[in-house]
């Protein structure tokens, strides 16, 4: 189980990241006050449109970066108590932290398997079974940047698998696959999901969200705005399906600036 208590993010932006946001404020409050709890054997869905605060609120659970305040707790361990535990429990998936170019998923996830401690024939084993299932073992040995985005995307998915995870969090996990392998992706997390682990993933792509997620939390400008079931939402924005539950979302909150 993931429970998120008060969770807030404050970065100090220097002077070149304040033009590039075209603010003069040197303080940006990422994520604002968040709390949500997250159980095993569901897949939970945190959305929300570019710069929401999603990624930053991943990190945090992941133990990459630091909560300004609030606790985390990830299968009983607080992320910044506890942070090799926590790592213990979770795999986690960013767009923005790539493989080495330089070397192959087959050496990728070797060395990510034995600094989990995996055991060389369970090692083995998990290599056959998630290339097998991904399409990897034709491309293992070639290094990481002659493969196609949808092939690096698998393989990074398998290196982030390679200690059998209880819990995988994932961070718009088909953004940028073409609709076969965003397929391949997605129901590998059901499949995760009937196994009984807890799958958190972010995502901007509502149809997504609607076909593959248990629950949702819907966060704007840092903060959460709405949790529940996809019926739940429906129900409390009056809307017919979750683009239009998110834009009626979207326009409280922005017309209450």
């Amino acid at each position: 189980m993931i429970e998120i208590r008060n969770l807030t993010k404050i970065y100090k932006l220097n002077k070149k990241q304040m033009k590039e946001s075209k603010t003069t404020n040197p303080i940006k409050t990422a994520v604002n006050n968040i709390s949500l709890t997250a159980r095993e054997g569901e897949i939970y869905g945190l959305l929300g449109p570019n710069g929401a605060g999603k990624t930053t609120t991943l990190r945090c659970i992941s133990t990459i970066i630091k909560p300004t305040k609030g606790e985390i707790y990830v299968s009983g361990h607080e992320v910044q108590k506890e942070p090799e535990k926590v790592r213990e429990k979770i795999g986690f998936l960013t767009g923005d932290i790539k493989l080495d170019p330089q070397f192959s998923p087959d050496y990728m996830f070797d060395f990510f398997g034995r600094l989990h401690r995996v055991p060389e024939e369970k090692l083995k084993a998990r290599k056959q079974e998630l290339f097998s299932y991904f399409k990897i073992t034709d491309f293992a040995h070639k290094p990481m940047k002659e493969l196609s985005t949808g092939m690096g995307q698998k393989a990074a998915i398998a290196v982030s698998l390679v200690h059998d995870p209880d819990i995988i969090i994932f961070d718009e996990p088909t953004n940028g696959l073409d609709v076969i392998t965003a397929k391949n992706v997605t129901d590998y997390l059901r499949k995760l999901k009937k196994e009984g682990k807890l799958v958190i993933v972010s995502t901007h792509i509502m149809s997504e969200a609607e076909k593959l997620c248990d629950r949702i939390g819907v966060i704007i400008d840092g903060k959460k705005v709405t949790e529940g079931s996809l019926e739940d939402i429906l129900h409390d924005t009056n809307a017919e399906d979750l683009e239009d539950a998110f834009f009626t979302l979207y326009s409280q909150v922005k017309g209450g600036e």
